[in-house]
Formats: C-alpha cells, sequence, structure tokens
C-alpha cells in the first residue's frame, strides 16, 4: 500500500479538530500536565524553521505525557500586541487589527498579498494544541486583564514585617493614625518621616506624591534605550549595533519617566521558592546569579573639595582601609556635579559616546576596559584621597552605581592600552568608567539597588593596572 503524507495528515487532521481530541478537560480526574510553547509574533512572512524547530520538541513531549494518561494543557497563542505590529501596520499603511487578524487566520493584506495565516501552518505540521484556549495578546479580552494586574499593584503596598503586599488603603489608616515612623515598608530611599498630625494636615495633591513613594508601581526617573526615530522605549532584544531592529533608527541612552515596578521586594521569596519547584540545579543557579542577593554594609566616602558623598555597598567592611581608586556609572548624577572644568570636554565627549551603546552591547564587550578621568577624588577611610573614574559599563539600569577598587590589585599584562596606572598612597583620579575589570582581574562582584554599587576586591602588588 502506497504511503501518501497529504491524505493521511489530512485526514486526521481534520479528525482531531472536529473530535478536539487534544482539547484539555476542565474537570478530569487524570492528573494535570501543563505544556506551554513560547508565542510566536504573527508577521505577514508566516513561520520561520526556528518556530517548528521548538514546537516539535514539546508536541512530542506533549503526546507522550497523554499516552502517560496526564490531562494534558497544551495551548497556543500568538504574541501580537507591541511595537512590531505598529510598525508592521506603519510601512504598509494598514490598522495594526486588520493585518494582525490576517496574518494570523489567513487571506488577502490591503496590497493584495495572499497571506497563508500561521494558524494554517501550525495546523498543517500537525501539532498536538488545544485550539479551545487560543491567546491573541492583541484582544481587549486578553490585555484587560494586564492592565487589571497593573491596577493591584498600584494599588498595593510590601510590609517587610509580613513579607506580602496589602492594599494601599491601609498603609493609609496607618498614616492616619500614627504616621510612617515605625512602617516597615519597601518603598523609595530617604523617604521623609511625618506624623499622623502632619499626614492629615498634606493636601491631597501631598498625600498621593507621598504614597507614590510606597506603591508597588511608581514614577521614577530611570535609563532606558530611546529611538527618536520610532518614538518608543526599546527593550535591549529590539536594538542591533546600536540601531532599532525594526527600521534602522538609532538608538541612545537617556534618563525618562517610566513606570517601575517594586519587584525587589519579593527576592528572597522568589529565592525561596527555587527550592521547592522541579528545575534543573543549573537552572536554578542562575536564577539564583540573576536575582542577585548580597548581604555587607553600606559605606559612605566624601568628595574631596565637595559637600557630595557616595554610598558604596561591601560584603567585605574590613577591606576598606585598601581603597585605592573608586568609578561612577556614565549615568550617575555626581558625574556632572564634580567633574573639574579641566576635563569637563573629555568626559561630556566620553558620556555621549556610551550613552549610543545598549546596555547589553556594554556589559557584553569584556575585552574593552575604557574611562576618563573625573578630575575629583574621594577620601578614603584612612583620609588618602582616592581615585575616581566613570565606566561605560556600569549602569544605573543593572542597579550598579559605584565601585570600589580595594589596593594593591594584581597587574594584567596585556597588548590594549592602558586607562591608567598609579603608584599606591597618592592621588589618584575620580573616573567615569564604562565597564568594570574583566572577571580575571576581579575575586567578587555584589550588586543591590539603584543608588547602591559593585565592589571589587583584588590582591596586593605594587601597582594598579587596569588595561
Amino acid at each position: 500500500m502506497k504511503y501518501n503524507p497529504n491524505e493521511i495528515d489530512a485526514k486526521w487532521q481534520k479528525y482531531w479538530a472536529e473530535n478536539q481530541t487534544f482539547a484539555a478537560k476542565n474537570n478530569s480526574e487524570k492528573p494535570k500536565h501543563y505544556v506551554l510553547d513560547m508565542f510566536p509574533y504573527p508577521s505577514g512572512a508566516g513561520l520561520h524553521v526556528g518556530h517548528p524547530l521548538g514546537y516539535i520538541a514539546s508536541d512530542v513531549y506533549s503526546r507522550f505525557k497523554r499516552h502517560q494518561g496526564f490531562n494534558v494543557l497544551h495551548p497556543m497563542g500568538y504574541d501580537s500586541f507591541g511595537l512590531p505590529a505598529e510598525q508592521y501596520a506603519i510601512q504598509t499603511g494598514q490598522r495594526p487589527e486588520d493585518t494582525t487578524r490576517v496574518n494570523i487566520d489567513g487571506g488577502v493584506d490591503k496590497e493584495g498579498k495572499q497571506i497563508a495565516g500561521y494558524r494554517k501552518q501550525l495546523d498543517k505540521i500537525g501539532f498536538s494544541f488545544d485550539w479551545a484556549r487560543e491567546v491573541r495578546t492583541s484582544n481587549p479580552d486578553y490585555y484587560k486583564h494586564t492592565q487589571w494586574i497593573f491596577i493591584q499593584l498600584f494599588n498595593s503596598w510590601y510590609c517587610k514585617k509580613q513579607g506580602k503586599a496589602f492594599e494601599i488603603s491601609e498603609l493609609v489608616k496607618v498614616f492616619e493614625e500614627s504616621g510612617n515612623a515605625l512602617v516597615e515598608a519597601v518603598c523609595d530611599d530617604n523617604v521623609a518621616i511625618f506624623t499622623a498630625d502632619e499626614w492629615n494636615a498634606y493636601s491631597e495633591d501631598q498625600k498621593e506624591k507621598i504614597l507614590l513613594q510606597y506603591r508597588m508601581t511608581y514614577l521614577a526617573e530611570t535609563e532606558v534605550n530611546w529611538c527618536p526615530g520610532l518614538g518608543t522605549v526599546l527593550a535591549n532584544d529590539e536594538i542591533v549595533n546600536g540601531v532599532s531592529e525594526r527600521g534602522g533608527f538609532p538608538v541612545i541612552r537617556k534618563k525618562m519617566t517610566q513606570w517601575s515596578m517594586r519587584i525587589s521586594a519579593y527576592a528572597e521569596r522568589l529565592l525561596q521558592g527555587l527550592n521547592d519547584i522541579d528545575w534543573s540545579e543549573s537552572i536554578k543557579e542562575s536564577q539564583r546569579n540573576w536575582i542577585g542577593k548580597s548581604v555587607g554594609a553600606l559605606v559612605t566616602f566624601n568628595v574631596k573639595n565637595h559637600d557630595e558623598v557616595i554610598e558604596v555597598f561591601t560584603t567585605r567592611p574590613d577591606t576598606i582601609f585598601g581603597v585605592t581608586f573608586m568609578t561612577l556609572a556614565p549615568e550617575h548624577d555626581l558625574v556632572a556635579k564634580i567633574t573639574t572644568p579641566e576635563q569637563k570636554a573629555e568626559v561630556e565627549a566620553y558620556i555621549e559616546k556610551t550613552a549610543k551603546r545598549s546596555e547589553r552591547e556594554r556589559m557584553a564587550d569584556v575585552k574593552t576596559i575604557s574611562g576618563v578621568f573625573t578630575g575629583a577624588s574621594v577620601l578614603s577611610i584612612s583620609l588618602e584621597s582616592v581615585s575616581l573614574k566613570a565606566p561605560e559599563k556600569l549602569k544605573l539600569e543593572s542597579k550598579i552605581s559605584t565601585i570600589k577598587t580595594v589596593a594593591k590589585v594584581q597587574v594584567l599584562l596585556s597588548k590594549k592600552s592602558v586607562v591608567f596606572c598609579t603608584p599606591p598612597n597618592i592621588c589618584v583620579p575620580l573616573i567615569v568608567e564604562d565597564n568594570p575589570p574583566p572577571l580575571g582581574f576581579c575575586t567578587m562582584i555584589t550588586t543591590i539597588n539603584r543608588k547602591q554599587t559593585i565592589v571589587i576586591k583584588t590582591k596586593k602588588i605594587e601597582n594598579v593596572l587596569i588595561t
């Protein structure tokens, strides 16, 4: 008997659709199993080879679990909301809703092109998706839930004592009765202390500004990838070689007011939760590293001939007496304040150059260590002047603002140019630097929040070299 795949596939795909063979049951005595794929963006070009490459593996696993007697939920959907849909609509002069629908369901677009449609292509491959649970992120029935989640976060605050979030109205009651002196909350830095009488005397506008310092979602000035050509903020994944992936427009780093979330409030719960999930140890470890918990102390350094201070986080305060130099991220607020007139032009040119590189590019370029002298110094615990430099690879967005380096470091020999070389125990510059020393140079790196720091500790030698 001759094998005819077109006839056989069409027959059984029709049977699966008519009988809902792969639909998960809401009420079943079978054990549950959930298999979720990454949803594709439905472009007019249709599926590419990368889509079935991943979907085939998860589909084989789904069928295997069904044969083992599991009630398998294996849905499919489309990540159809956002910049790609908007840009495609602008380029073709069509409404995003229309282009997205045609790209998914198939048909003829405004330009007369015949579009196969993602759904038909996925069906022809024979995947065992539960299409009754299809998700399209551009549908109001879907994104109304993401808007609802945002509202819940906005109307919540995180109590450190209880280790969870509560409605903001409960915090208001505390302020009305006793002020905020005893409140243990995840909030902005340097929140002013007030009494109940002072709170009750504030205007509604003043109260809302204070509450914004406690809300789980809040407005803050954040370093972002701004694309003037697209008129929007881009993720690191949307930038290639300093330009937008879509359209090829220049992208710069700049501070903008953005909605942020106090996700770090859940760091400890996330860490503890890793112990209870069925993941490989390597994946768990990568998650622990991403969360980046570190226990240490905050140390404050005075900037020489300035009223400004720099706060540094360290896990080894006993090494503080050996501090040799310090670095600031180009985006750090102090850079403009402490840079001397003689160094201003060089520092500004350096900052402008680094602003054109994405966060990912700055962190990935481990071969180049660059920086410029600000002309300023900080006073170490021993009251000696210590170098300050601004490295590009340090970024406020990655919760890094300064580096304290403990003298005297291991000499690194390289054919690359030396950024700076200083004998010990003399005044050395406060530097603006793109990136921390390479891993061979560092023995430890730790971070906490946006206004705190990386600490680098090194071995004792005669000279300081960064190449």
